[in-house]
């Protein structure tokens, strides 16, 4: 199982579709349950994953390669590392959560939605854990059709625009990086005579200056789409508004984070000279995403649409941490993926509750919440703290971390940057107190029963989470760190040292997190790892 443990992961989803798909219909408790228990089986496999990984490594590891395509050097190539390990326990973590918290939301078609919903898992795991270009690609396009199903078909009045406009953004990004990408491949194959779609060997692929730039352009906008950046955005307000909250919940919780961990994975090592000439514009959006998601985010009277322009701010605060080009930053914007995609997913399932009970989501329609559905009122509290990063919860480290980077590289972004965090505890607290807090405003919400105890329990591996990143972050950052340095190191080798700050060595995101009261072990900075840096060609001129 050690060795193939990774396929493990990635198929049993996709299994697990399979025989749903050959269930009858007519018992849809049945089908509710198979659901469940079979996505119980990934997230049981990461668990087993996160034991066996090695947190002092920052190369990939449990990796697996098979011949696929052997005439066109394409391979079954698996592997997981610092980036992409906590991204894949999240993805397992949240479907099983979906459907208990979603338990009796779908009342048609639920045998389909089931199956589509375990599709969308496949592919968002074979995404994270290919290491071979070819399969990447492959499975960000198979992610695509059943986000769009769970929309178009599952979702509000204006479903069928949300899913079409959600479809032509994505396959227009993912039209340009696959041009990109045959173009990289062919490169490398004329320069070592093999056709290989392997990541690793792709980071050294010689290219002029020119290159790098047209196909640094290609993947970038390509993730923008995905992450999403202003002004490629106005796809994912309309798709979170019209999905589900299934569809909503794996959307935040991890299709977003796919933009960032492109970046990361392809767009940073493979072309260095043109992704560090890009800063200033990468910079510029993230703190532009950053203010107008939380500009707009604040007059929004629908609960679901405000979470969704939400998600446009703090995925600025991602991509700022991405490109602060240092250890603390990126490891803290890693980390911030994971917290992003835990207490919004959590915010859609809270706003979910409450409209299966209202059938509304407008903020003027409730008020007075607190005394008569206190449960809820409670675990709303809890998550609205954690999406304005109080601290002790876990959005406050990863938002400190990103902050601190962005200060230690580009003052003046860290600065406009923190301005956000005052607006999201604005619109945030905002929405808790008109929707909890004051008079009863409507004699219909008079009648609203709590949370039972199913829709309890299916937030409370979410709050165990939030509080446990928040107080002791070790754990996390240390399997995270290792790999930054990883990619850094690249950057370095290949000459692309523009905006890396000099002083990187020297603090730790452990070290930082253990000066923010959390518990010092583990805080020790590890020792660089021994994976030689693979050079990418093509230096500024």
């Amino acid at each position: 199982m050690e060795h193939g443990i990774l396929s493990a992961i990635v198929w049993t989803p996709f299994l697990g579709a399979l025989v749903l798909l050959l269930m009858p219909t007519r018992n849809e408790n049945v089908l509710r349950w198979s659901a469940f228990v079979l996505s119980l089986v990934p997230l049981l496999l990461s668990l087993r994953m996160l034991q066996l990984f090695d947190p002092a490594v920052g190369s990939l590891q449990l990796s697996e390669n098979a011949a696929w395509m052997p005439s066109l050097g394409v391979n079954y190539a698996l592997g997981v590392d610092g980036f992409s390990l906590w991204l894949i326990l999240v993805t397992t973590l949240l479907l099983p959560i979906i459907l208990v918290s979603g338990w009796h939301d779908i009342d048609k078609r639920l045998k389909e939605f089931l199956f589509f919903m375990l599709l969308l898992e496949w592919g968002m795991l074979g995404a994270l854990c290919a290491t071979d270009l070819f399969l990447f690609f492959t499975f960000w396009e198979l992610m695509l059709f059943p986000m769009a199903f769970v929309i178009g078909v599952w979702g509000g009045p204006r479903r069928r625009y949300a899913a079409i406009k959600f479809v032509l953004y994505t396959m227009a990004g993912s039209a340009l990086m696959m041009v990109a990408m045959v173009y990289v491949v062919l490169r490398q194959a004329a320069a070592t005579g093999k056709l290989s779609f392997d990541i690793v060997s792709l980071y050294g692929t010689p290219l002029t200056y020119a290159e790098q730039l047209a196909c640094f352009a290609a993947f970038a906008i390509a993730f923008m789409i995905k992450v999403p950046m202003v002004p490629l955005h106005t796809w994912l307000p309309d798709a979170h508004t019209e999905a589900p909250t299934g569809g909503s919940v794996d959307l935040a919780g991890v299709l977003l984070k796919m933009g960032a961990y492109g970046f990361l994975r392809f767009a940073l090592p493979m072309f260095p000279a043109a992704a560090q000439d890009a800063f200033p514009w990468i910079m510029l959006l993230a703190v532009v995403g950053i203010l107008y998601g939380a500009m707009v985010a604040f007059p929004q009277p629908d609960m679901k649409r405000l979470v969704a322009y939400s998600s446009v701010s703090h995925m600025g605060f991602v991509m700022l941490g991405l490109y602060a080009f240092n250890t603390i930053g990126i490891t803290g914007s890693v980390l911030q993926m994971v917290n992003h995609g835990l207490s919004t997913g959590a915010l859609f399932i809270l706003v979910g509750y409450v409209y299966h009970r209202r059938h509304t989501r407008q903020i003027s329609e409730y008020g007075g919440l607190w005394g008569i559905v206190p449960v809820f009122s409670a675990l709303l509290l809890v998550v609205t703290f954690s999406s304005v990063s109080l601290p002790g919860t876990n959005g406050f480290v990863g938002e400190f971390l990103i902050l601190l980077g962005a200060f230690r590289a580009h003052p003046w972004a860290g600065s406009i940057a923190t301005i956000g965090v005052v607006l999201g505890a604005g619109y945030m607290l905002t929405m808790f107190q008109r929707v909890i807090f004051g008079p009863v405003t409507n004699e219909e919400n008079r009648a609203l029963h709590d949370l039972n105890a199913r829709e309890v329990w299916a937030l409370v591996p979410i709050i165990a989470l939030i509080f446990w990143i928040g107080l002791y972050p070790n754990p996390f950052l240390r399997r995270i760190e290792p790999t930054t340095r990883v990619l850094l190191e690249r950057l370095r080798a290949a000459g692309a040292t523009r905006h890396l700050a000099d002083e990187d060595r020297r603090v730790s995101p452990t070290a930082a997190a253990a000066a923010l009261g959390a518990s010092p072990a583990h805080a020790a900075e590890p020792a660089h790892p021994a994976e030689p840096a693979h050079a990418a060609g093509g230096a500024h001129p």
